[in-house]
């Protein structure tokens, strides 16, 4: 995703290799904000003790607006505008391979019902992007080669028969698979199953330590289910395109938080 989003995202990974301890998240400012000139006479300090301080030069009219709050604006505009295009042939389908989708907020179910069963998929996409590559990245160039952002959530699988439910924990492998592996995309993490409702007392055993036929027959049961190593690719796409409605949506969420429009 050839958008400021993407480099703030590529460069808060870098000072969090680098650190340990700092996430994604914890670095606010973008490249636009990190290489915009300050105004005569602001800096950090003068913005923190001033945040409240209305100004007389707001554009809008209404003199209310500080000068961060305009700041903030005029960057959002831009940003989304520059979201909008790289969004462009990127939505969420009704039904992915005979599997019905219902969207709710972050989370993501899908679902589908036969007569002896019925097979149901959720993950949520909130921190599931990263960059499908890692490449290097020159802080000074105009235009810095980034890799394209994906969605790649961990997700549940539940088969349910009667009250009886075999449920999988299953995560995105990252990488590309080595000489002699399975170019598998994803993996079992935990698998249980239990009667009824989920509790914590439901013993679940991780995928790692099953006896290695045992594992492989189990990746065969879900492929047969439809949940195959190619269905978790299109799962991925529709994750990345429910992330990035979400996430422009937030940006316009935040654009009228700040300007006071309803």
């Amino acid at each position: 995703m050839n958008s400021l989003r993407t480099a703030t995202l590529r460069f808060a990974n870098l000072a969090s290799s680098a650190t340990g301890a700092l996430g994604k998240r914890d670095f606010t400012r973008s490249l636009w904000h990190m290489t915009k000139k300050p105004a005569a006479g602001c800096n950090d300090h003068v913005t923190v003790l001033n945040v409240h301080k209305p100004s007389i030069n707001c554009t809008c009219g209404c003199n209310i607006h500080t000068k961060c709050e305009r700041e903030l604006v005029e960057f959002l505009t831009e940003e989304i505008v520059a979201e909008r295009k790289v969004q462009k042939g990127k939505t969420v389908p009704s039904t992915l391979d005979g599997f019905s989708v219902k969207l709710n907020g972050a989370d993501v179910e899908l679902s589908k019902q036969t007569d002896k069963e019925k097979v149901v998929i959720s993950f949520n996409v909130n921190h599931s992007v990263d960059s499908e590559e890692e490449p290097e990245i020159n802080p000074n160039a105009d235009k810095p080669d980034l890799g394209e952002m994906r969605s790649k959530p961990q997700f549940e699988v539940d088969i349910i028969k009667g009250s009886s439910t075999l449920s999988f924990t299953c995560s995105y492998l990252q990488g590309e698979a080595q000489e002699g592996e399975y170019n598998d995309v994803f993996s079992i993490d935990e698998m249980a199953i239990y009667e009824g409702e989920w509790n914590d007392k439901v013993y679940a055993v991780a995928g790692d330590v099953l006896d290695g036929y045992l594992y492989d027959l189990l990746i065969n049961l879900l492929e047969e289910k439809g949940i195959s190593q190619d269905f978790a690719e299109k799962l991925s796409d529709l994750a990345t395109a429910h992330e990035h409605t979400s996430y422009i949506a937030l940006l316009e969420k935040l654009s009228k938080f700040t300007t006071g429009a309803k």
